[in-house]
């Protein structure tokens, strides 16, 4: 018998679910986030970000970081998180040790502390400790 791989709106709910786990005050400093799933990124993101497969890509921060934002700017576009479903799907069958739901969870905060503005480098040391 084979399994039915989660579709976008399971994708979706577990990313709400890790959301709502996260201390409040962690969500409030992040403030207005919106978070999207979709299956990949789209072509114009690939070639923005020089990425050819798109199994490379798991999730996106779009938006203005927090310590780049002033007052004096316009009103800036809402920060967005994007999960892309199809890559996150194949790293968790890679990997096989980790839950999907966890592996779900670790992409969004991974993508929403680009929202802080920290760097994969300082998140992959956050990460490890």
């Amino acid at each position: 018998m084979s399994q039915i791989p989660p579709n976008l709106d399971e994708i979706d709910r577990m990313a709400r679910e890790a959301w709502a786990m996260l201390p409040a005050s962690f969500r409030d400093l992040a403030g207005d986030v919106l978070i999207r799933v979709q299956d990949f990124a789209d072509d114009e993101v690939l070639a923005d970000l020089d990425i050819e497969n798109p199994f490379e890509l798991t999730g996106l921060y779009s938006g203005i970081d927090l310590t780049q934002r002033s007052i004096m700017d316009p009103a800036p576009s809402q920060p967005m998180v994007f999960l892309y479903r199809r890559p996150i799907l194949d790293e968790w069958i890679e990997r096989g040790d980790v839950e999907l739901a966890e592996l779900v969870a670790h992409v969004l905060v991974h993508e929403v502390g680009h929202h802080f503005g920290l760097s994969d480098d300082h998140m992959d040391r956050l990460l490890e400790d």
